[in-house]
């Protein structure tokens, strides 16, 4: 049995009849947990655990667990600050902004090993032009050398951990005011424009080997008349071919109000399947995922349940107790506890709002 080419979304902290049924389809390939889906560590194993006994080949287990305000599970795991931190301390000291942006991707991506979860959607590598609420202080930088060499940071501590990394939103969400999830925001500027800013980190991580990438579901009209996760003008010409990605491509949720264009929620896993993507995200509307299993119809290649198939964690420390046990983690904690001594380089407060339905 081989993965599908959908992720889709479970409703609590344990698996339901209906949450087995969908993951059982042979469609389905990858679960992407929220906050709703935990509660605290042993359920969280326990809930991973059964999610990958489902099948024989075992589904992709993904989150959106960035720090800052996007970070599903928070009592029981370290608190991550948002990426912006290490941006600031890039500024006065770029070395140590690295070394600190790699411990985090490990205490990041061990502690979600630790727990049974492959891989998370991330870093961002989108520019911080201070237009952007919905990506803010999730962007490292506005200069795109930082912004790849915090991602590479971030990338490597992550590879540390057993764990490989998906860049996100390609070509670029930073520039752009409006929020994909609720709006379709346009990006008018040239591919000139976007490619001498924007694309620099991705294309650097890229050669750097990044393993994933995430489409932005923005429209970039100068380009192409589609948002970039539906296009085969950036997936395939421009990704695949241009910048010779051979990585997973994750299109971003489908049910955000940025995917609209493309049609009813089968139409839009259909394009962007059509246009590069390996696997598509169905989350936060069961109904809809119920439409799509019914009625997809895709051949779906070879290739993608590959790049797929690597995207799976390495072997790691399975418990936290045997994380604790490591002075590799203890070490990373240390330097990471830290930066709350000086005010000008962390601040840990965590916005409340939880972003269920934000990647």
């Amino acid at each position: 049995m081989t993965l599908g080419p959908l992720m889709l979304d479970v409703a609590g902290t344990e698996l339901t009849a209906d949450d087995r049924r969908r993951l059982s389809h042979p469609f389905v390939g990858g679960v992407i947990l929220f906050s709703r889906n935990y509660r605290d560590p042993a359920q969280l194993a326990a809930l991973t655990g059964e999610i990958r006994a489902l099948k024989t080949a075992p589904l992709l287990i993904g989150v959106d667990h960035e720090g800052g305000r996007v970070q599903r599970f928070r009592e029981g795991f370290t608190r991550l600050p948002p990426m912006r931190t290490f941006g600031d301390i890039w500024n006065a000291h770029p070395q140590r902004a690295k070394h600190l942006a790699r411990e985090t991707g490990f205490v990041l991506a061990s502690e979600l090993r630790a727990h049974g979860i492959d891989f998370s959607f991330a870093p961002v590598l989108d520019l911080d032009y201070g237009a952007s609420s919905v990506i803010g202080d999730r962007a490292f930088h506005a200069d795109p050398d930082a912004v790849f060499q915090l991602g590479q940071a971030v990338m490597l501590g992550m590879k540390d951990a057993g764990m490989a990394a998906c860049g996100k939103h390609f070509p670029g969400h930073g520039f752009v005011v409006a929020d994909s999830h609720v709006d379709v925001p346009v990006d008018p500027r040239t591919l000139d424009d976007i490619a001498v800013a924007d694309l620099t980190p991705f294309r650097l991580m890229i050669e750097a080997g990044l393993a994933a990438i995430m489409p932005a579901h923005v429209i970039y009209p100068q380009v192409d008349d589609k948002p970039a996760g539906f296009s085969r003008v950036w997936l395939k010409k421009l990704l695949r071919q241009q910048l010779a990605f051979d990585g997973a491509v994750f299109s971003d949720d489908l049910c955000m109000e940025g995917a609209a264009v493309a049609g009813g929620v089968v139409e839009r896993v259909t394009a962007a399947l059509d246009a590069g993507c390996d696997m598509a995200l169905v989350c936060n509307h069961p109904d809809l995922a119920d439409d799509v299993l019914a009625n997809l119809r895709v051949d779906w290649p070879a290739p993608s349940r590959a790049r797929l198939a690597r995207m799976h964690g390495q072997p790691h420390p399975s418990t936290m107790t045997q994380l604790r046990e490591s002075t590799r983690y203890a070490d990373a904690l240390h330097h990471l506890a830290g930066l709350g001594q000086d005010s000008s380089d962390l601040n840990l407060e965590v916005d409340p709002t939880d972003y269920c339905a934000r990647s």
